[in-house]
This record gives structure tokens, sequence and C-alpha cells, in this order.
């Protein structure tokens, strides 16, 4: 690199390896719930058998060209934890996702990048060599932003912002920006290309994310449960075949009722327990009884 725009590409790059670092520690969340679970079931290793896929693949690209010494650090780093997340997936998948993923890291891993070495060594030579591994990588990563269109999609349909991260799509977003400078400053198409349709995804989901959160809390807004109506004491008159509606009870009323109904009881006890041998007394004892209950507050019928 040399000059002003070689530094500010070293910039860009180092910036690029910052917010690309954060990416790649995205996942930790989702396997820790695995981890927790003790079980894959939901989740699919895909995503990263085809991130450790294109790491891979921008290696070979990087040292076929030269002043690329970031995107190498980055995808390195991209390469180890990609690994390690595919391994932690492999132990705790169940035995048909195990097999899957096995024969996607063979078919992908092993066999696409080897037979891209083996061909591009053999078949083209110097600068041309380093030309056709940058196709490849353009249209490879050109394929990877396509992806983010099943979750917009998703989005749409649903109108949920659920299965869509925010701050994962603004860091999406952030790195395509950064990248993209990196390869505009190089003057690499290769490197530059693919984020700028980064970039649009990026912004799209976050225009959609903005969107349709506002709508879900309205939504949730709208969506109250109905109020309890308190249930109205009804009385019937045989007379006038006329239903009258009483008022509520007060919570004062409510008590002296149940106080009254518990003297009541004791009253009847005691009546059971003493008249049959005293039947002078039942009176005068039913009498204070009377007198000791609550005074009740009357009710006006409307």
């Amino acid at each position: 690199m040399s000059g002003i725009s070689g530094h500010w590409a070293f910039a860009f790059g180092v910036l690029g390896n910052i917010v690309s670092f954060i990416v790649f520690l995205s996942p930790l969340p989702t396997f820790y719930k695995i981890y927790k679970k003790k079980s894959t079931d939901g989740y699919q290793s895909i995503p990263y058998v085809v991130a450790l896929f294109s790491s891979t693949l921008w290696i070979y690209y990087a040292f076929l060209k030269t002043n690329t010494t970031l995107l190498i650090t980055i995808n390195s780093f991209g390469v180890f934890i990609e690994t390690i997340y595919v391994g932690f997936y492999l132990f705790y998948a169940p035995k048909k996702s195990r097999v899957q993923t096995i024969k996607m890291v063979s078919l992908f891993v092993v066999g696409g990048f080897g037979a891209i070495v083996l061909v591009t060594e053999f078949l083209f030579k110097g600068a041309i060599r380093g030309q056709v591994v940058g196709w490849i990588c353009l249209i490879f990563s050109l394929c990877v932003f396509f992806a983010p269109l099943g979750i917009v999609r998703q989005v749409i349909k649903t109108k949920s912002v659920e299965y869509m991260p925010l701050l994962l799509s603004v860091f999406l977003t952030l790195s395509a920006v950064m990248w993209f400078f990196y390869g505009l400053l190089l003057k690499d198409i290769n490197i530059a290309a693919p984020n700028v349709l980064g970039f649009i995804f990026g912004i799209l989901q976050i225009v959609l994310y903005v969107i349709y959160s506002k709508k879900e809390k309205a939504i949730l807004k709208e969506q109250k449960l109905p109020e309890i109506q308190k249930p109205a004491v009804i009385v019937s008159d045989d007379n006038t075949n006329v239903n009258k509606k009483l008022p509520e009870l007060t919570q004062e009323q409510i008590i002296d009722i149940v106080r009254l109904a518990g003297l009541l009881a004791n009253t009847d006890k005691v009546q059971v327990a003493t008249c049959p041998h005293d039947h002078a007394n039942c009176g005068v004892k039913a009498t204070a009884n009377v007198e000791n209950m609550p005074k009740l507050q009357t009710v006006e019928a409307s």
C-alpha cells in the first residue's frame, strides 16, 4: 500500500476486522442454548458450514494477491471459530443431523475447496489464477448475500421481526460498508462488488425491522383482554314477573352479611343444644344473639 489511499485502506481493513469479529461471535448465544438443552433441535448447521467454506476460499484468494494481510487475519479467525461451531454442533446433534452436517462439510470444505485449488493451480498461471479465484469468491459471496432474502420474505409474510435480530443486521451492514471501501481503495472489484449487495440487503433488513416492529407493538396494544364485568344481583318478583336489578354491594355491606351468616349459624347451634331441656330461655338466648348482630346498611332497589 502506498500514499493516502493505502492508509485509508488499512484503516477500513482494521475496522472491517473489528466488525467482522463481532459478526463471527454473534452465534454464541445460539450455541449456549444448544449447550443448555444438550440438543440441536430446531437449529441447522448449514450457515456455519457455508461460513467455513467462505473463509477458506477468501484466505486462498488473499494468498494469491498482495497487500491483503487484513483479509487473511479475519478469515483465519473465521476458519477457527466456524470449525468450533461445526464441531460443537456435531457433538450435540442427533444422528441424522450429524450425518447431514458431515456430508456438507465433505462437499463444500473438502471437495469444493479442494477442487478449486487443484483446478486453479494446474490450469491457470500467475495473475490469471488470482482473477479466476476472485471471480469464484465474488459469485459465492453474492450467493451468500442472497440468503437474507428468505428472512426478509418471512418478516413480510408473518409481519413479525422475531427471527431477524436488529443488532446482527446493523453489524452486517457496517461490515459490508467497511469491506466495500477496503476493496475500493485497493482497486479490487472482487472484494468491493459483493459488499454493495450486502449493504443494500442490510439497509433493507433494518428498514423492515423498524416498520414491522412498530406494527407489532401497535397490534399488541390493540389485543387487550376484555374487562371482566362484575356480576349483578337480580331479584325476581313473582307477582309482577319483573326482574329488578339491585345495585352492587359495597365491601362493608358484604362484610356485614358474612358476620350475620356466622351469627345465625351459631344461634342455630345454641338453640339445638339448649331448647330441648330449657324451653323458657330459648327465646331469651335467641333475642340476645339477634341484638348482637351487626346492623346492615339498607340497599334500595332501582
